[in-house]
C-alpha cells in the first residue's frame, strides 16, 4: 500500500521539521486560486535482480536532473509539487530551478528562478512524503516548454517514476548544474519523469480537466517530444476555441489496470484515483479510459522472474462495471464530474471482445457517468468494428498513431467539460 498519511518534511539544514500535508486549498472544488496546469502520475520501479534495460533507472546521485514540461495554462506565479511517493529512502533535493526551455537541454538562463521550500533552497522528503514549493514568480506561456532542474543528494536513487513520458529529459555529469544555460553538462538522456508530479499556476477562476487511464491516455507510440497524446490535443483544441481558463493534465500510466496492481504498471486505477486526481487543485472534471489491460492480461502467459502482467486475474464486464462505479463514487465524493470513455478497438479474440463490447454498452447507456466520450466510435473500422481504422493504427493494432490520438481529442465534447 502507498504511504499517504501525515508526514514530517525537513528542509535540509533546518534543525526542526516542517509539517506538510495536503491542505484544504489543494483539494478539488474549493475555489482556491491554484490550478494544476501540468501533471504526471508516478509508479514504482520494479525491484528485481535481473531487470531488463527498459526498467533500469539512470544514476542520479549527486547529479542534476533536468525535466521538460508543457503547462496548459499561462500565468505569472507557479509552484511545484514534489513527491517521494514510491521512495524507499529520503528524497533529497539540494537545489531546484525553473526556466524556459531553449531546446534540447538548454535553458533561457536570463529568466531562471530558484524554487524554494519553506524559504529554503533544499528539502528532504521521507518515503511517501509530498510537498508543494513556495510560490515563484515567472512568466508562464500556455503550451510552451519549461525546464525544471533538480540537483540531487549525494546518495539519491530513483525508485519511482513515470515510465512512458514520450519526452526526452536529461541527467547531468556529477555536480550542481541547475543554472547551466547551454545544456552541455547534461550528458545522459532518459524518457521518464521523476519526483515532480505537478506544475500549479495561480489562476483564480480557472479549472483543470484530468485525463486518467492506461497507455492510450499516456500516449504510447505517439511521436517523441511532439506532444501528440490525445490530452495534448484536447488542450490545444480548448485554446483554439478561445478557452484560456481550462487546463488539461495527463494521468495515464502505460499498462495500468482498473482492478489490479502491477509491479511494472502502477497501482490499480480504482485505488490511485483518490490520490492521482483528487490531489490536484482545480480539478473539476475527469475523463476515465481504462479496462483493456484488465481484459487482456487475464489471458497472457505467466512469466518467470519479472511478470509485469501478474496477477492474471479473470475479469468480466460485471467486474469492470463494479470498478467503474467505485471510481465514479470517489469522484463524486470530491465534487468532480467524471466522463466515461468507451474502450477502443484492440483486435481481441471473440471472448475478450465480448467483454469490451459489454463494458462499452454500459458506459454508453448505464447512466452512472456524468457524460460519455465515445473513443470507440471515433477510432473503429466501420467494416471491422473490432479493429482500429488502418489510418489510425500505430502498427500494433491496439495503440493509435498521432492521427488517431488527434481524432480522440476531437471526439471529446467540449460542452461536457464546462458542466458543473
Amino acid at each position: 500500500m502507498k504511504f499517504r498519511q501525515f508526514v514530517r518534511v525537513a528542509c535540509v539544514g533546518l534543525p526542526l521539521a516542517l509539517s506538510v500535508w495536503t491542505s484544504p486549498s489543494r483539494a478539488a472544488g474549493t475555489g482556491a486560486p491554484w490550478v494544476t496546469a501540468w501533471a504526471t502520475a508516478l509508479q514504482a520501479i520494479p525491484q528485481n535482480p535481473a531487470l531488463p534495460p527498459l526498467y533500469r533507472a539512470p544514476d542520479v546521485a549527486g547529479r542534476t536532473v533536468r525535466q521538460i514540461v508543457y503547462p496548459t495554462l499561462g500565468g505569472h506565479v507557479v509552484r511545484i509539487h514534489v513527491s517521494n511517493e514510491y521512495g524507499s529512502e529520503p528524497l533529497v533535493i539540494r537545489a531546484l530551478s525553473l526556466a524556459p526551455s531553449a531546446g534540447s537541454a538548454g535553458i533561457d538562463a536570463g529568466r531562471l528562478v530558484q524554487v524554494t521550500f519553506g524559504g529554503r533552497p533544499s528539502l528532504s522528503l521521507p518515503p511517501g512524503g509530498e510537498m508543494d514549493s513556495d510560490p515563484a514568480r515567472i512568466e508562464i506561456a500556455r503550451g510552451q516548454p519549461y525546464a525544471l532542474s533538480a540537483y540531487m543528494g549525494e546518495v539519491q536513487r530513483l525508485t519511482g517514476w513515470h515510465r512512458v513520458a514520450s519526452q526526452v529529459n536529461y541527467v547531468s555529469l556529477p555536480g550542481n548544474h541547475v543554472d547551466d544555460a547551454s545544456g552541455a553538462s547534461y550528458a545522459q538522456r532518459f524518457t521518464q519523469y521523476a519526483w515532480v508530479t505537478g506544475f500549479q499556476i495561480e489562476a483564480p477562476g480557472a479549472s483543470t480537466v484530468a485525463a486518467i487511464g492506461d497507455s492510450i491516455t499516456d500516449g504510447m507510440r505517439s511521436s517523441l517530444d511532439r506532444n501528440r497524446r490525445w490530452p495534448d490535443g484536447l488542450a490545444r483544441r480548448l485554446a483554439a476555441s478561445g478557452n484560456t481558463s481550462t487546463a488539461v493534465i495527463d494521468l495515464g500510466i502505460s499498462g495500468n489496470r482498473l482492478l489490479n496492481d502491477s509491479a511494472c504498471y502502477g497501482d490499480a486505477l480504482q485505488r490511485r484515483f483518490g490520490h492521482d486526481v483528487v490531489q490536484h487543485p482545480g480539478v473539476r472534471t475527469a475523463i476515465l479510459l481504462i479496462g483493456i489491460n484488465d481484459i487482456n492480461f487475464q489471458a497472457t502467459t505467466p512469466r518467470s522472474g519479472l511478470d509485469c502482467d501478474s496477477p492474471h486475474a479473470g475479469v468480466d464486464a460485471d467486474d469492470l462495471i463494479a470498478g467503474y462505479r467505485r471510481v465514479i463514487a470517489e469522484a463524486h465524493a470530491h465534487g468532480i464530474r467524471i466522463l466515461g470513455a468507451t474502450l477502443t478497438p484492440a483486435s481481441l479474440p471473440a471472448g475478450r471482445e465480448a467483454i469490451r463490447l459489454a463494458a462499452n454498452r454500459w458506459i454508453r447507456t448505464g447512466g452512472a457517468f456524468d457524460g460519455v466520450v465515445d473513443f470507440d466510435a471515433a477510432l473503429r473500422d466501420a467494416a471491422h468494428p473490432a479493429q482500429l481504422r488502418s489510418e489510425y493504427d500505430s502498427g500494433d493494432h491496439i495503440h493509435p498513431n498521432d492521427a488517431g490520438y488527434a481524432v480522440m481529442a476531437d471526439a471529446v465534447p467540449l460542452e461536457a467539460l464546462a458542466g458543473r
